[in-house]
């Protein structure tokens, strides 16, 4: 079989160069890529019959006889977002003034088959510690906001709470704890490969979690460290591209480690004063913090109260990578609903 090949057509060269260069990133040498600026050269081209196994085309080059064409996938990029709009059953439209992170892929998740993207590039599983230091601030429901969002676009997940007694699963449609005294003793035994001596009990509604546990830890004799083992086992199983930990907000030498072990760190904040605050503390006590394994995010936020985080009283050290807007009724919400939060699927997108 040959190379894929893979059409971009876009009157706009400047829309075209990033995601030229994301396919090239992922997929060099292992498609024929070629890119389409030119209306003239495109309408010539389509003229003749043509064979491609995706074409990306922006509206206005699209017409709807592209679809006789032999094509296997056709992404039409459109100016307006249009929610689950399917008149053309064999077109898959996108957004296009979204992410290009975003964009590539939701088209090399529709096309995974085609592209066989299991087999070119694929990363160890990544673990994404997320963190605070202040309660309150939203970081349970922006963790499992963004397990959701990273799996409906197509990456496997792993969420664990990390937390010394559970109090998530009321987001869950089964919230049930584990039951088996068998599995908690092998937690409290915490063997190198304890991921696979409970693997069985993990279960999946959007993405794959650890069930809650019925007591705390102190109660179930289980050491922190348990979470450690447990995630640095899950990711040498390669089940995963994504590990979420959700870590309580007690920062100690088991927290550090969690810390340090993560190939991604998002630490959540909000606007209040103490927040800020917290975070400033947090960061002083973090040796060598760098802008790409740290990701800081404003949980909660409404732009009609005071803001500390730009306040002239205030001395910030870190800056923030994405707000998230204030979400009514965020405690009666599903998984699902948060991970339809724009502003969640953009903080999502940060630790691709």
């Amino acid at each position: 079989m040959g190379k894929p090949r893979i059409i971009i057509a876009d009157t706009d060269i400047n829309y075209i160069i990033p995601l030229q260069l994301k396919f090239v990133e992922d997929f060099f040498n292992k498609v024929n890529l070629e890119i389409i600026s030119d209306e003239n050269f495109f309408t010539d081209l389509f003229s003749s019959p043509q064979r491609a196994d995706i074409l990306i085309v922006s509206e206005d080059l699209y017409e709807p006889s592209l679809q006789k064409q032999n094509i296997g996938y056709i992404f039409l990029m459109t100016e307006q977002y249009e929610e689950d709009s399917t008149a053309e059953l064999n077109v898959n439209k996108i957004f296009k003034y979204t992410s290009i992170k975003e964009i590539f892929n939701e088209i090399t998740g529709k096309a995974s088959e085609l592209l066989e993207v299991s087999h070119f590039n694929k990363k160890e599983p990544q673990i994404v510690v997320v963190y605070s230091a202040c309660g309150g601030a939203g970081k349970t429901t922006l963790a499992l906001g963004m397990s959701a969002c990273l799996t409906k676009n197509y990456k496997k997940v792993l969420y664990v709470n990390a937390e010394h007694m559970h109090t998530f699963q009321h987001y869950l449609a089964n919230g049930s704890p584990i039951s088996t005294n068998d599995v908690y003793a092998k937690l409290s035994q915490c063997n190198p490969n304890i991921y696979d001596e409970i693997k069985h009990v993990i279960r999946k509604e959007l993405f794959s979690y650890l069930p809650p546990f019925k007591t705390s830890l102190m109660s179930l004799g289980i050491n922190y460290s348990v979470y450690e083992k447990l995630v640095q086992s899950a990711k040498k199983s390669n089940d995963y591209d994504f590990i979420i930990v959700d870590a309580d907000t007690t920062f100690d030498e088991n927290k550090a480690q969690l810390i340090n072990i993560a190939d991604k760190v998002v630490i959540v904040t909000n606007q209040t004063v103490n927040a800020v605050v917290a975070t400033n503390v947090l960061i002083s006590n973090i040796n060598g913090i760098n802008a790409e394994k740290y990701i800081f995010v404003c949980n909660d936020f409404d732009k009609d109260k005071e803001n500390a985080l730009i306040s002239s009283n205030m001395s910030i050290k870190f800056t923030i990578n994405e707000y998230v807007e204030h979400i009514n009724n965020y405690d009666k919400v599903s998984c699902d609903d948060l991970s339809k939060e724009k502003s969640i699927q953009k903080a999502a997108f940060l630790i691709i």
